[in-house]
């Protein structure tokens, strides 16, 4: 009898060991309990003040504060976040695939894309606009960049807009990158950059750029950053609504802006109503 007590003992340890490790063995969580499991969210990896990858492997800039300080309200640490980078085409992939829990990757809400995806925010309100030398003066307006060479990235409609609504003669460049088209600036090889206010003053804010270039101020477009969920998820969108509306109301938002932009001198908009989400 004796024998048959230890062995029963060792089977309900037995037990209990297996099932508290099948219970562990999700390295994930529902969304929103935290509880030391990993959430994975996309961001961008290169580009300065938005979302950037650095070479000690740290990962800083705007999109990224607001996505840590979300994760901190889902109930997550962050060492509990994994970083994937999120490029341009394939942010609708990864979200229907379940590559990533949420993207905040200068993610512009537009009515294709919420076709195949779902928003939270909007929390930035960017425009289309240009960056050139800072003692370039002979661009005044949209209609100067005529003869211009105007320079943006490979597949980019930020170059072609302005060709073909607002200077017709402009002569378009497209580099493989922004720091080829900024270095092209620099140089006077190229006369004016662009793409989002947002990403021209991440740029124009890093310590190598500070003072050589400015931002025009022209806002040809609006561009509504909101953060990328799974189609149908309303329960995580609800939650990371009240993070961005939590993350303005308490400072944190603008404390963000101003330490990733501010060195350009980038004149933001103010904090978007979260939820309003009109485009």
């Amino acid at each position: 009898m004796k024998a048959r007590k230890v062995t029963a003992a060792a089977a309900v340890v037995l037990a209990l060991s297996v099932s508290a490790t099948a219970c562990g063995s999700d390295d994930k969580d529902d969304k929103g309990s935290g509880g030391g499991k990993k959430i994975t969210i996309g961001i961008k990896f290169d580009q300065p003040g938005i979302g950037q990858k650095t070479p000690d492997g740290n990962y800083e800039g705007f999109d990224v504060d607001v996505a840590t300080y979300v994760a901190k309200e889902l109930g997550y640490k962050a060492d509990d976040i994994e970083w994937k980078e999120a490029k341009s085409a394939e942010r609708e992939n990864m979200i229907s695939r379940g590559d990533v829990d949420f993207i905040a990757a200068s993610y512009s809400i537009n009515d294709e894309r919420k076709e195949k995806v779902d928003f939270a925010g909007p929390y930035l309100l960017a425009h289309q606009d240009i960056l050139v030398r800072a003692d370039d003066k002979s661009i005044k307006s949209p209609k100067d960049l005529n003869n211009k060479k105007l320079c943006s990235v490979t597949g980019s409609t930020s170059a072609q807009n302005i060709k073909k609504d607002l200077a017709p003669k402009a002569q378009l460049q497209e580099y493989g990158g922004y720091s080829e088209c900024l270095t092209g600036v620099e140089n006077k090889a190229i006369d004016a950059l662009t793409t989002d206010d947002s990403i021209l003053a991440g740029y124009a804010a890093q310590k190598e750029f500070q003072g050589k270039f400015k931002l025009a101020g022209f806002k040809m477009t609006n561009e509504n950053y909101g953060i990328g969920l799974k189609k149908g998820d309303a329960d995580l969108k609800k939650k990371v609504d009240a993070a961005l509306t939590k993350m303005v109301k308490d400072g944190s938002w603008e404390k963000a802006v101003k330490a990733n932009f501010g060195p350009a001198n980038y004149k933001y908009e103010p904090a978007p109503k979260i939820g309003d989400i009109k485009k």
